[in-house]
């Protein structure tokens, strides 16, 4: 059977990719720095740190991959000790598996990018071949990541998959309070007409696209992302018709949000720098014409299709948790403090 590495098994994509590889029949190695609690006759579970090079050298020693998936990677919380480790983490560690795959023979690495490497609008759907600019460390420290594995091209196939936010059930993070307050019947807001488009990602899709990567000879970046993009008014509205509730989308003049939105994070407010400000406020599409073109991929949901897959799934584990009213969304690790603040803006 062919063998896979999945770096971040343990992890929300990695464990989606690799419960998909182990019912395809793959033998998976996931390695974490978390315990992954899986469990299958195929699976070898390694919890440690990528940044370790005995760990790493000893994963590569105890079996010869086909391929790797290399998603593990820090998100960035503002503070310059986690800086660090974001660095460490997202750029050193990476190089270190690109030498171990080189030094082992692994034909095939994949790479799960992000949409980070802009940090605002570029008034078109941006293609491969764009020069990236990313305006915050996480966005940087990827790029970087993407940089050092394209010296190793000589040595293996490498595929870079960019990928805007990913939804799919039980991943509601900064959704839970959107859906919350559509459950609750409360105001929606929207920074100036909401006419702003952001793509989203079903997480299936991602793995799809995964899948096709491994065509044999293939490397490249690819762009992902759900096609026929509504505004985000339109978005909303759309939940709220599903949900049957009374909420209604309610606008924000755009200049004091956007300047509310920077003082919060600058004070500590909000931890959310200039991405989830393009989010809420900018277009940002991602153009997928190469991956359909050269991988045959599609999407298969639209923004609309994944937020109500995630609604449903949120009123579910809701209902599951016998929470009450307001503290579901309370209790999500999620910094909700920006939204908090154009509600307090309004």
């Amino acid at each position: 059977m062919p063998r896979i590495l999945v770096t971040g098994g343990a992890g929300f994509v990695g464990g989606i990719l690799k419960r998909h590889l182990l019912q395809h029949h793959y033998d998976v190695t996931s390695v974490d720095r978390v315990p992954d609690p899986s469990w299958h006759p195929r699976l070898t579970r390694i919890t440690g740190d990528l940044r370790d090079p005995w760990l790493v050298n000893s994963v590569f020693e105890r079996a010869g991959y086909d391929a790797v998936f290399h998603c593990a990677a820090v998100l960035s919380h503002g503070t310059p000790l986690h800086e660090n480790d974001l660095w460490a983490s997202n750029v050193s560690a990476t190089r270190m598996l690109a030498e171990a795959c080189r030094d082992h023979g692994v034909p095939k690495l994949i790479f799960t990018s992000t949409n980070c490497l802009w940090g605002g609008n570029q008034g078109h759907a941006v293609s491969e071949d764009e020069p990236p600019a990313p305006a915050e460390i996480y966005g940087q420290s990827k790029l970087a990541a993407e940089q050092i594995l394209r010296r190793y091209t000589r040595y293996l196939d490498v595929v870079i998959l960019r990928c805007p936010a990913i939804i799919d059930r039980g991943r509601e993070g900064l959704l839970t309070i959107l859906f919350e307050s559509i459950r609750n019947g409360e105001v929606l807001w929207v920074v100036g007409d909401g006419g702003n488009r952001c793509q989203f990602l079903y997480a299936e899709d991602l793995v799809q696209a995964c899948m096709a990567a491994l065509q044999p000879g293939e490397s490249g970046v690819f762009h992902l992302g759900a096609s026929g993009v509504m505004p985000l008014r339109e978005l909303y509205q759309a939940v709220i018709d599903v949900a049957g509730s009374s909420s209604k989308v309610r606008s924000l003049p755009s200049r004091p949000a956007l300047a509310a939105m920077r003082l919060a994070h600058r004070l500590g407010v909000s931890r959310l720098g200039p991405y989830p400000y393009r989010m809420i406020a900018e277009d940002f599409l991602f153009d997928t014409t190469r991956i359909e073109e050269r991988l045959e991929w599609r999407a298969t949901l639209t923004n609309e299709e994944m937020l109500v897959l995630a609604y449903r799934s949120y009123l579910v584990r809701r209902q599951e948790m016998g929470l009450p009213r307001h503290v579901f969304a309370r209790s999500k690790s999620a910094p909700m403090g920006l939204i908090r603040l154009l509600k307090w803006v309004s």
